[in-house]
């Protein structure tokens, strides 16, 4: 039976019940967390916008990160993982749309997926995805280094990122060769580059009033992994983000597959729509197969 995380709602707050398959990765609290910003709560408002007809869980105010496992079928277990980045700004996190919806997807085609819940809103100090790339590279870590337990291969764990949880794709995809913040065990001995990376309709990875230069956090090199990319032409948040982020990897001879949609806007996730975005995940697994992380279809 898989295991998964239970929600429940209780005058606006939410609530993640203790499962087998759900860590915190900070054992001794997050690097820096003061705490004081409020409870944690679903944000979503009852006249909140839906998608594809049904609401939306927009997380805030999370200040113990943690992972939730979701195996792959014992009979369809392809060895490759992925580590889910739900997007929001960086100010909340779509937990369902683009995180537990998005596992059970990985989980279909025979892929284990790690749901990240990382730090949010931006904290103080320092830029908006300080704190989150902290929590990304701690839960590649983990991940890595739990391979055995996990029933997966070290060399194909992957990252998957949605909005601001693109951006933290491509941040962990280029920011791996140190931590970026003290070491708290074996898991962060271990490498914290994925293998490979799927940047589904990303913000912030274009800066507009620098000519679309590629943001300065993302030092593109030949050992930034394989790339997916998805947008639509009309998303609000620029389809420059994916067009500068994709020549910056074919100037540096990375593997990269992107796919432009005349239509679509922003935040759909997998949810089916009547536009042709809605099939990009059917694309990702064809892309998959052919990079050997899933096999081919016979």
């Amino acid at each position: 039976m898989r295991m998964l995380t239970i929600l429940l709602i209780i005058a606006g707050t939410v609530a993640w019940a203790a499962e087998p398959a759900a860590q915190r990765i900070w054992p001794k609290g997050a690097p820096g967390e003061k705490g004081g910003i409020g409870p944690e709560a679903d944000t979503t408002k009852a006249d909140g916008a839906l998608v594809a007809g049904r609401r939306v869980i927009r997380l805030g105010n999370v200040s113990e990160p943690t992972i939730s496992v979701y195996p792959a079928p014992k009979n369809n277990n392809t060895g490759t993982a992925v580590v889910v980045f739900p997007g929001g700004g960086y100010n909340i996190l779509a937990m369902d749309l683009e995180g537990t919806e998005v596992c059970e997807w990985l989980n279909s085609i025979g892929v284990t997926g790690v749901l990240l819940k990382y730090r949010v809103p931006a904290r103080q100090g320092g830029p908006r995805w300080a704190a989150p790339l902290q929590d990304a590279q701690r839960a590649i870590g983990i991940v890595r280094s739990r391979a055995a337990e996990l029933q997966i291969d070290p060399k194909k764990i992957g990252v998957l990122g949605f909005s601001a949880g693109g951006h933290l794709a491509a941040l962990a995809s280029n920011q791996y060769q140190q931590r970026t913040y003290d070491a708290v065990d074996a898991a962060d001995q271990v490498s914290s580059r994925p293998d490979f990376s799927f940047v589904i309709y990303p913000g912030y990875l274009a800066m507009k009033d620098q000519g679309d230069k590629l943001a300065a956090e993302l030092p593109v090199s030949a050992n930034t992994p394989p790339t997916f990319l998805v947008q639509a032409e009309d998303d609000g948040v620029r389809v420059e983000n994916s067009i500068v982020y994709y020549m910056a990897l074919k100037n540096a001879k990375v593997p990269a597959e992107m796919h432009l949609f005349a239509k679509g806007g922003h935040g759909y996730g997998l949810r089916p729509t009547e536009l042709p975005v809605t099939h990009w995940p059917k694309l990702a697994e064809t892309w998959l197969r052919g990079l050997g992380l899933i096999p081919a279809v016979k």
